[in-house]
């Protein structure tokens, strides 16, 4: 199946075999993808899927920011939208941004357009492709609360266009397809007054960067939180700030914050992960569920 995708002579983006994911990756751990394909713009991405065995499995990547890769690596096709995704433009009281373009990006293109609504978009560590799969939001906001719609690749090359109602958006999920590529973002937003919407953005920088351990090698947010509960009170109730699991530890900053001190294997963090999870059910009854998306095969003879 690889083989034949390389061998595919339509392809204008790169395919690189046997890519180390961990260099791409915010927890710098974890193994190979089979096939890493950087598609050159949308058209080279549908004809690429068109093509692809539908059996083979499709990982789509983008900043890497909320994802473990195990260190087995990841077998099929990973889908990783570079730079020819992250076109941001202003259209009205809205603003239409590439899947690949940072969240941050487009915070800032709508702060300097005088655009309110989407500063919580700073607080996300991600890009818009990512952000809309799995309605990502910070700051008492989420994606659900501003898309307007998204445009999608499906796993067979087809287009489509789903207004946000169509999307099935949930706390911290989408009803998407696994293997559904998001390629491009609508916001609405509304007018503002740019000076008032930068100190906004400037105050959630000031407070991620005093209660996150963002200068760390770390996945964001690990579990999603419970109805009536914040998951990091959750975890320091149960004992387990800067509990430590091999190279893995849980902050001491934010515990419901993963870090991969030096050397830690992708397998050090989602046991450590694990972990947690069994000590908070013992402690409170209550079971965490994860917002980190975990992904490939177990290095052979780990768990």
């Amino acid at each position: 199946m690889i083989a034949a995708a390389l061998a595919s002579p339509e392809v204008r983006g790169r395919l690189t075999p046997a890519a180390p994911l961990a260099p791409l990756l915010w927890f710098k751990a974890g193994g190979h993808a089979a096939l890493l394909f950087e598609p050159a713009d949308v058209a080279d991405l549908r004809a690429f899927l068109a093509d692809l065995d539908p059996a083979t499995a499709l990982l789509p990547l983008g900043l890497g920011s909320n994802l473990i890769v195990r260190d087995g690596g990841v077998d099929g096709v990973t889908v990783r939208l570079g730079k020819a995704f992250a076109a941001i433009t202003v259209e009205g009281d809205g603003v239409r941004a590439g899947a690949g373009a940072p969240g941050i990006a487009v915070a800032s293109a709508a702060r300097d357009a005088g655009l309110a609504g989407l500063e919580f978009l700073r607080g996300i560590p991600g890009t818009v492709g990512g952000a809309v799969r799995m309605n990502a939001g910070a700051y008492g906001r989420d994606v659900a609360d501003s898309l307007v719609e998204a445009t999608v690749v499906h796993r067979d090359g087809s287009v489509v266009t789903l207004s946000a109602g169509e999307i099935g958006f949930a706390y911290r999920h989408s009803d998407l397809p696994g293997d559904a590529i998001v390629v491009e973002a609508v916001f609405s937003a509304v007018r503002g007054d740019p000076r008032v919407i930068a100190a906004e953005m400037d105050r959630i920088a000031q407070e991620r960067e005093a209660s996150q351990p963002l200068r760390q090698r770390t996945g964001g947010s690990t579990f999603a939180n419970p109805p009536g509960h914040k998951a990091w009170a959750l975890i320091d109730a149960a004992g387990c700030r800067g509990l430590i699991r091999g190279g893995a530890q849980v902050s001491d900053k934010h515990t419901n914050f993963l870090i991969n001190t030096g050397d830690a294997t992708s397998a050090d963090i989602e046991g450590l992960g694990e972990e947690v999870r069994a000590r908070v059910l013992a402690h409170s009854g209550i079971d965490l569920r994860w917002e980190i998306v975990r992904v490939g095969r177990p290095l052979a003879g780990r768990p």
